[in-house]
């Protein structure tokens, strides 16, 4: 199939790209490079320069006739949507309405959609919420992964075009962005390698899934097969804590770094899971990295990394 990765030289995306490439498809990468980089894209990928705002991505529909578009690209730091709501509006909800109008316009039979399971709950009933647990988004990123979901419901009753939503959890793993995507296990690596002070924001006690990188890139191979319209949790059924976390990091990568503290961080969710339960039901899905060895590979990277700047 041709597939349209958007984002796909971003952290995540990058690795849906390997494994649609892997899988033997025809892959397709739109990235602005804003937070990605171009090494991050497979060789046998095609790469494209665009923002997913610009008009002229119509170009690239009209010539390659998209058999699937996998919907990665987007703003991502959930306080920067705090500082900017008007930006991550223009990235994630009118960035996707062109991604979408392109993909009606031009006969792609299938959009697959990186939402947040996380965001887009805001503080749980439940633990671990399932997909029909209440939506209540605290931040304008869960608002906008929200407003998205349901322009994919109209288009898909108007047009006929059906989506696969996937809502992530925490996701870690190789390529993450310690400085652009703010994730706290790639904060924690970089620091530590670079013989710098981490700092656990508040207590550490707060809770969050987290999910490897390579069994997201699995779902998404998985939903190229899906059959209609739906939405899924990605995530693990299992909570972290922060502190945990630091500390099994520190023992791989440097015994020595201090656990400091500094001040919790103003309306941050305390607990967040999410089941997995309908995706395994449905797809045969299920996370297969235990936090302990994608904690490892994800410790190894950045390890090699730092190697190669010395």
């Amino acid at each position: 199939m041709k597939i349209l990765v958007t984002g796909g030289a971003g952290f995540i995306g990058s690795h849906i790209v390997d494994a649609y490439v892997q899988e033997g498809h025809d892959v397709f990468v739109v990235d602005d490079l804003s937070s990605g980089t171009k090494k991050n894209v497979h060789p046998k990928a095609r790469f494209h320069k665009l923002d997913i705002r610009n008009k002229s991505i119509d170009r690239l529909f009209k010539k390659v006739r998209f058999d699937v578009v996998n919907h990665h690209a987007a703003q991502m730091d959930v306080r920067r949507s705090v500082a900017d709501p008007s930006f991550d509006a223009s990235v994630n909800v009118l960035g996707g309405l062109n991604v979408f109008e392109n993909a009606r316009r031009y006969g792609v039979k299938r959009l697959i959609f990186a939402s947040t399971g996380g965001a887009i709950y805001g503080e749980q009933d439940v633990f671990p919420a399932d997909e029909n647990h209440p939506l209540r988004p605290l931040s304008p990123y869960g608002i906008t992964k929200l407003t998205t979901e349901k322009y994919l419901f109209y288009y898909k009753m108007v047009h006929g075009l059906d989506s696969v939503i996937l809502r992530y959890a925490n996701i870690y793993g190789p390529r993450q962005n310690p400085h652009g995507e703010a994730g706290v296990v790639a904060i924690f690596a970089d620091k530590m390698i670079a013989g710098k002070q981490p700092l656990i924001n508040g207590d550490g006690k707060q809770t969050r899934d987290y999910t490897f990188v390579g069994d997201v890139a699995k779902a998404n191979i998985l939903a190229l097969r899906y059959n209609g319209s739906e939405i899924f949790n990605i995530g693990t059924g299992k909570e972290t804590d922060v502190i945990t976390l630091f500390r099994r990091l520190k023992g791989i990568l440097n015994p020595s770094c201090l656990e400091q503290h500094g001040p919790a961080k103003e309306g941050e969710q305390r607990r967040s899971v999410i089941s997995y339960g309908k995706i395994n039901k449905a797809l045969g899905w299920s996370p297969m990295v235990s936090v302990d060895d994608g904690l490892a590979m994800t410790a190894h990277y950045f390890l090699e990394k730092g190697s190669k700047k010395k």
